[in-house]
């Protein structure tokens, strides 16, 4: 089984600011958020026996205090945030005409120039997901710790049918996802903690 998780509250995440690939580390809350989904985890019995992670301190601390030290954690580039380029660390409140207009209907408006694509988001994430696709049907339980956007390209990713429906669903910090795998087919991924 693949679980899924957005990784703890930022000071960015805090005052809404958009935060792609900037590094600013878990604040107390977000500590507490890891700390919580380790609690889940442990309470369903789930132990992980692979873990991956986003090279983002955010992300890479979530991972670290919900596996422990037992496991190792491995870093993988294609699970980053969507690179926002010159919108990296501007206010959602109110976010930049061009940047609203994209986020009022991310599948039919296109990224802001020099934002990343969504279609990238995905590509790099099912690329992900295609290369751990025989260890994850191979049993055990695997934890990957990511962002909110790049967790949406894998659930895009996972659910083409979907036609764009989780680019507008908000993910929450350290909301889960639990993705099967049935004769080395992906199941549909559903979320099991908000």
């Amino acid at each position: 089984m693949i679980y899924i998780i957005r990784h703890g509250e930022t000071r960015k995440n805090k005052e809404k600011l958009l935060q792609g690939r900037s590094n600013d580390p878990l604040n107390e809350a977000g500590i507490r958020q890891a700390e919580e989904a380790r609690e889940f985890f442990k309470d369903r019995g789930i132990h992980f026996s692979k873990v991956y992670t986003s090279p983002l301190v955010r992300a890479v601390r979530t991972a670290q205090i919900i596996a422990g030290s037992s496991v190792g954690v491995i870093m993988d580039d294609r699970l980053l945030e969507m690179d926002y380029g010159p919108y990296e660390g501007t206010s959602l409140e109110p976010p930049a005409p061009e940047v609203l207009y994209f986020f009022m209907d991310f599948v039919n408006h296109p990224a802001p120039d020099g934002m990343e694509s969504l279609e990238s988001v995905t590509g790099r994430l099912g690329d992900f997901l295609e290369e751990i696709r025989e260890e994850a049907a191979g049993g055990g339980d695997i934890l990957i710790s990511t962002h909110a956007i790049a967790m949406k390209g894998a659930l895009e990713y996972l659910t083409p049918d979907s036609g764009g429906s989780y680019w507008s669903k908000y993910i929450g910090n350290c909301g889960i996802y639990q993705i099967g795998i049935k004769n080395g087919v992906y199941e549909v991924p559903f979320e099991i903690r908000a």
